[in-house]
């Protein structure tokens, strides 16, 4: 992707850059070290810090080895979710996927399937039970026990030695908590005290707080979180409940885990190495792609108890240095391009000024996955929310409860109806005319002056989307063609490809789609039904789409600058921290009409 922007600097070199990055040809003579070499990494979720952390430490190794690392996982831990993330990643052309697999055996069929496909498979944290070129993982029994030692020595200390202890894990097939847990009940082995029946919270800290509220009112001595979700919601429950004498141990590192260390409503947390799993899981994978054999290697990451006396690593985690802002990205999803581009911009301005952005959107369009994600970076203590709405409405009332706790909020491509600080957005409407002109030029030019149009949209409610639609339909009023009444695809590529195929079906002359994978969709129908004389527009900018273009099954899309949008928006988000006040400015981003 870094070499697609860099070939889209200047459209004139687009066509002879394309040749040698674009079609199949081109991917087979395609060597690691080159950031055409895409590696797809794929994480229980996409929220955990200890998931994000990882994903910063792939990304440090991505800009060594010259590669590029999609970080392409599910908001919430969920079977299908992963195993799609892994099919559009072996769609997407990924050389090597990078993988946390929920569980052993759901995502195994998917991952065989890649590694069919030629694929390199890298296990990072939870292995799934399909061959891996290399596994880098904590040893989650020894750490299992460790935290349940530091448990009993606690108790012990308090001149406890019998009573009930909760457990509360993610599910009861996700392989790492699994052992967690199996080693932490070693550790009691033959003492006094009881471990209760293990409660599944899925990884949720709401869910987990609750499930721990109930373990309270039972009268437990300790309980234990496998994971982020679980140790936050145990911390939470604990300090809700007031119960100084509930020992409270869990696994991972987030600011809010060790906040709950330092006040003293937990004992500590095993702290692995998601920067090093990550890190080392992309030299594997380059390494793996370059032929080199690593034997099925699996080698411990290492883990750390932190506890709040004497702990420099939490306290410097606990206590940022002055100054320094943390940021949430929350876009329509983290899978398009077009959000993953952005997100570059956004982290190329924070490197540059010295800020955190963690990138926190949801894998699908999502509602309620957005605005969890808002509540999510709310209760992390971001202080900025730089976001893309789904819709106008529907996340309105997480982004003022934001605002009203101090937040400020920047929105990019497509905003919400709240005050912000500042948009930076491409004139949609402008851009949906220029897509129509393009077309209606097209067809012209073959001598078609009527017939039906086909558009695909994502939703009724995306601002971006209803005004690239509203400016397209404008374009052709007075003239002969009919434009058919909007089918939503929720922005999938394969939806899409359906509507399109139905509408082709009904013999359209024109197929215009709304954002990445509506157009991508629309492309590949196209190409299918091998009818050359349906106009194929669209938007934004893939490797995918530019693929249909060079290949004449798309005649070209409005391509956005979404790199600016990243760049501008976390620059304005600083300024505001910094007390500036910008006005709620909205300024157009740009677009080019990108055609082969």
């Amino acid at each position: 992707m870094k070499k697609l922007l860099a070939l889209l600097c200047s459209l004139c070199m687009l066509v002879t850059m394309l040749v040698g990055c674009g079609g199949q040809e081109a991917a087979s003579t395609e060597s690691a070290g080159s950031s055409d070499t895409m590696i797809a990494l794929i994480t229980m979720d996409s929220i955990d810090q200890h998931w994000v952390t990882l994903n910063e430490g792939a990304q440090k190794a991505a800009s060594e080895l010259g590669v590029n690392v999609q970080f392409m996982a599910p908001n919430t831990k969920d079977d299908a979710q992963q195993i799609e993330c892994v099919n559009n990643a072996v769609s997407a052309g990924a050389k090597a996927i990078i993988v946390a697999a929920n569980g052993p055996d759901a995502i195994s069929s998917a991952l065989k399937e890649a590694a069919a496909a030629g694929v390199k498979i890298i296990y990072v944290d939870s292995p799934a039970n399909v061959e891996a070129e290399a596994t880098f993982s904590t040893d989650n029994k020894a750490a299992g026990a460790t935290a349940g030692e530091e448990m009993k020595k606690a108790l012990e200390a308090a001149g406890v030695t019998s009573g009930t202890i909760g457990i509360i894990n993610v599910n009861a097939a996700t392989d790492s908590c699994v052992m967690r847990e199996e080693g932490f009940r070693s550790a009691f082995e033959g003492s006094g005290f009881e471990l209760l029946e293990t409660q599944y919270g899925e990884g949720d800290a709401a869910k987990s707080q609750s499930i721990a509220e109930n373990y309270i009112t039972q009268g437990v001595v300790g309980i234990f979180g496998c994971n982020e979700g679980s140790t936050t919601g145990a911390g939470n429950a604990i300090k809700a409940a007031g119960s100084a004498d509930v020992i409270g141990v869990g696994f991972d590192k987030s600011d809010a885990i060790l906040g709950l260390i330092e006040d003293g409503y937990l004992l500590c947390t095993m702290a692995q190495n998601p920067d090093v799993m990550g890190y080392e899981g992309v030299k594997a994978a380059v390494k793996a792609i370059n032929g080199e054999s690593l034997g099925g290697a699996v080698t411990d990451t290492g883990v750390s108890v932190l506890v709040a006396t004497g702990n420099t690593a939490a306290a410097e985690e606990a206590a940022p240095a002055a100054g320094d802002y943390k940021i949430a990205l929350i876009t329509m999803d983290s899978i398009d391009q077009h959000w993953v581009t952005l997100n570059e911009g956004a982290q190329a301005k924070a490197a540059e000024l010295g800020v955190e952005v963690t990138f926190m959107s949801p894998n699908t369009k999502d509602d309620a996955q957005q605005i969890e994600c808002v509540n999510n970076a709310v209760a992390g203590g971001y202080n900025a929310i730089m976001v893309a709405a789904n819709g106008p409405d529907a996340i309105s009332s997480a982004l003022k409860e934001a605002a009203a706790a101090g937040v400020k909020v920047v929105y990019v491509d497509s905003p919400a109806n709240v005050e912000a600080e500042a948009t930076f957005s491409t004139d949609n409407k402008a851009a949906g005319a220029t897509a129509g002109e393009e077309m209606k030029k097209a067809l012209e030019a073959a001598g078609v002056t009527s017939g039906t149009i086909g558009i695909i949209n994502v939703n009724a409610a995306t601002d971006s989307c209803v005004m690239r639609e509203e400016g397209f339909r404008s374009a052709f009023e007075g003239t002969g063609f009919e434009l058919l009444e909007t089918q939503y695809g929720e922005g999938d590529a394969a939806k899409s490809q359906s509507i399109a195929e139905n509408y082709i079906t009904q013999g359209v002359v024109g197929i215009f789609g709304c954002n990445e994978g509506s157009t991508t969709g629309a492309g590949n129908a196209i190409k299918a039904s091998g009818n050359a004389a349906i106009v194929g527009v669209g938007f934004d900018k893939s490797d995918a789409i530019l693929g249909l273009i060079e290949d004449g099954h798309l005649l070209c899309t409005m391509a956005q600058n979404p790199d600016v949008m990243g760049s501008m928006g976390v620059e304005a988000c600083v300024k505001a921290l910094n007390g500036e006040s910008l006005g709620g400015i909205v300024e157009d981003t740009g677009v080019s009409v990108l055609t082969k």
